[in-house]
Protein backbone atom coordinates (compact mmCIF):
# COMPACT_ATOMS: atom_id res chain seq x y z
CA UNK A 1 0.00 0.00 0.00
CA UNK A 2 1.34 3.43 -0.96
CA UNK A 3 1.10 6.28 1.53
CA UNK A 4 0.54 9.81 0.30
CA UNK A 5 2.64 12.50 1.91
CA UNK A 6 1.88 16.20 2.23
CA UNK A 7 2.91 18.34 -0.74
CA UNK A 8 6.05 20.46 -0.32
CA UNK A 9 4.09 23.67 -0.92
CA UNK A 10 4.43 26.05 2.03
CA UNK A 11 5.91 23.43 4.37
CA UNK A 12 6.55 26.02 7.08
CA UNK A 13 2.82 26.85 7.20
CA UNK A 14 1.44 23.31 7.47
CA UNK A 15 1.02 21.99 11.00
CA UNK A 16 -0.90 19.32 12.80
CA UNK A 17 -3.55 21.75 14.13
CA UNK A 18 -3.25 25.39 13.04
CA UNK A 19 -6.82 26.25 14.03
CA UNK A 20 -6.80 25.76 17.77
CA UNK A 21 -9.64 28.08 18.73
CA UNK A 22 -9.00 31.03 21.00
CA UNK A 23 -11.53 31.33 23.79
CA UNK A 24 -14.24 33.83 22.99
CA UNK A 25 -13.34 34.53 19.39
CA UNK A 26 -13.58 33.28 15.86
CA UNK A 27 -9.93 33.97 15.12
CA UNK A 28 -7.67 30.94 15.06
CA UNK A 29 -4.59 30.62 17.21
CA UNK A 30 -1.59 29.59 15.16
CA UNK A 31 2.06 29.61 16.15
CA UNK A 32 3.96 32.86 15.59
CA UNK A 33 6.29 31.62 12.86
CA UNK A 34 3.36 30.24 10.84
CA UNK A 35 1.34 33.37 11.41
CA UNK A 36 4.17 35.54 10.15
CA UNK A 37 4.69 33.30 7.10
CA UNK A 38 1.01 33.49 6.23
CA UNK A 39 0.96 37.25 6.80
CA UNK A 40 4.04 37.77 4.60
CA UNK A 41 2.63 35.58 1.83
CA UNK A 42 -0.67 37.46 1.92
CA UNK A 43 1.09 40.82 1.94
CA UNK A 44 3.33 39.80 -0.98
CA UNK A 45 0.30 38.70 -2.98
CA UNK A 46 -1.47 41.99 -2.24
CA UNK A 47 1.61 43.93 -3.35
CA UNK A 48 1.81 41.89 -6.56
CA UNK A 49 -1.86 42.52 -7.29
CA UNK A 50 -1.59 46.26 -6.63
CA UNK A 51 1.55 46.43 -8.78
CA UNK A 52 -0.25 44.76 -11.68
CA UNK A 53 -3.17 47.13 -11.22
CA UNK A 54 -0.87 50.18 -11.25
CA UNK A 55 0.92 48.90 -14.36
CA UNK A 56 -2.41 48.41 -16.11
CA UNK A 57 -3.59 51.88 -15.09
CA UNK A 58 -0.27 53.43 -16.15
CA UNK A 59 -0.63 51.91 -19.64
CA UNK A 60 -3.90 53.81 -20.20
CA UNK A 61 -2.27 57.21 -19.65
CA UNK A 62 -0.52 58.93 -22.53
CA UNK A 63 3.24 59.58 -22.59
CA UNK A 64 4.49 62.75 -20.94
CA UNK A 65 6.24 64.95 -23.51
CA UNK A 66 7.68 67.24 -20.82
CA UNK A 67 10.17 64.73 -19.41
CA UNK A 68 11.04 63.15 -22.74
CA UNK A 69 10.07 59.57 -21.94
CA UNK A 70 12.54 56.90 -22.89
CA UNK A 71 13.68 53.65 -21.35
CA UNK A 72 15.06 55.27 -18.19
CA UNK A 73 11.74 56.86 -17.37
CA UNK A 74 9.90 53.57 -17.96
CA UNK A 75 12.27 51.79 -15.56
CA UNK A 76 11.91 54.54 -12.96
CA UNK A 77 8.10 54.53 -13.18
CA UNK A 78 8.06 50.74 -12.90
CA UNK A 79 10.22 50.85 -9.76
CA UNK A 80 8.12 53.68 -8.34
CA UNK A 81 4.90 51.73 -8.94
CA UNK A 82 6.48 48.70 -7.28
CA UNK A 83 7.30 50.76 -4.18
CA UNK A 84 3.79 52.23 -4.15
CA UNK A 85 2.41 48.70 -4.26
CA UNK A 86 4.68 47.50 -1.45
CA UNK A 87 3.73 50.44 0.76
CA UNK A 88 0.01 50.05 0.04
CA UNK A 89 0.24 46.35 0.92
CA UNK A 90 2.19 47.12 4.12
CA UNK A 91 -0.39 49.68 5.23
CA UNK A 92 -3.31 47.38 4.33
CA UNK A 93 -5.00 50.01 2.20
CA UNK A 94 -7.08 47.58 0.13
CA UNK A 95 -7.31 44.92 2.86
CA UNK A 96 -6.78 42.17 0.30
CA UNK A 97 -3.95 40.70 2.35
CA UNK A 98 -5.95 40.42 5.54
CA UNK A 99 -8.83 38.71 3.74
CA UNK A 100 -6.45 36.32 2.04
CA UNK A 101 -4.73 35.63 5.35
CA UNK A 102 -8.05 34.67 6.96
CA UNK A 103 -8.87 32.38 4.04
CA UNK A 104 -5.45 30.69 4.20
CA UNK A 105 -5.79 30.03 7.92
CA UNK A 106 -9.28 28.64 7.43
CA UNK A 107 -8.21 26.47 4.48
CA UNK A 108 -5.15 25.11 6.27
CA UNK A 109 -7.24 24.27 9.32
CA UNK A 110 -9.87 22.48 7.27
CA UNK A 111 -7.34 20.51 5.27
CA UNK A 112 -5.53 19.47 8.44
CA UNK A 113 -8.77 18.51 10.18
CA UNK A 114 -9.86 16.38 7.21
CA UNK A 115 -6.41 14.86 6.64
CA UNK A 116 -6.74 11.10 6.94
CA UNK A 117 -3.38 10.32 5.41
CA UNK A 118 -0.89 8.43 7.49
CA UNK A 119 2.45 9.93 8.43
CA UNK A 120 5.47 8.48 6.57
Amino acid sequence: MTTITKPPIFPEVLTSNPLGKVSGGGKAAIPGDQSSAIKKTSQDFEALFIGMMLKSMRSTVGKDSLTGGGHGEEVYRSMLDQEYAQEAARSGTLRLGSGLEEQLVRHIGQSEANDTRSEP
